[in-house]
């Protein structure tokens, strides 16, 4: 099964995180947090700052890690390795998404969710709560 590497940002302000509807591919409609692929030779920082300011005109400090989820899709195993993140500079402008919305904790799951990204709000949540 082929494997994908991938960098998300958990991007928080007052209270909410940022979550990013796909406009593209197989999974078309549903949320994630953004991010992406990590480029050989590329650092997961640098990947991550690189992929937020593609895909959302924005850079972005990343605060800390949070955690790295592992999934198998139907064609491939996902390795998501996860930062909370905020904004440093900019103003948010969809490039490759079809919707954005800032979701506090309470309305964390009033969206479809990908399953990986499912799985990081539960680890989210728990953390929200300590």
């Amino acid at each position: 099964m082929r494997i994908i590497e991938v960098v998300a940002a958990v991007i928080h302000h007052n209270g909410s995180y940022f979550a990013t509807q796909r406009g593209y591919g197989e999974f078309e409609g549903m949320w994630e947090f953004p991010g992406g692929k990590i480029e050989p030779g590329e650092s997961r920082d640098v990947a991550l700052k690189r992929e937020i300011q593609e895909e959302l005109g924005i850079d972005i400090a990343i605060n800390e890690f949070l955690h790295t989820i592992e999934y198998d899709y139907p064609s491939f195993h996902l390795i998501m390795h996860c930062y909370l993140c905020q904004i440093e500079a900019g103003e948010i402008e969809l490039r490759e998404h079809k919707s954005a919305r800032w979701l506090t904790a309470e309305t964390l799951n009033s969206v479809e969710w990908l399953p990986a990204d499912k799985e990081l709000i539960g680890i989210l949540k728990t953390q929200l709560t300590k």
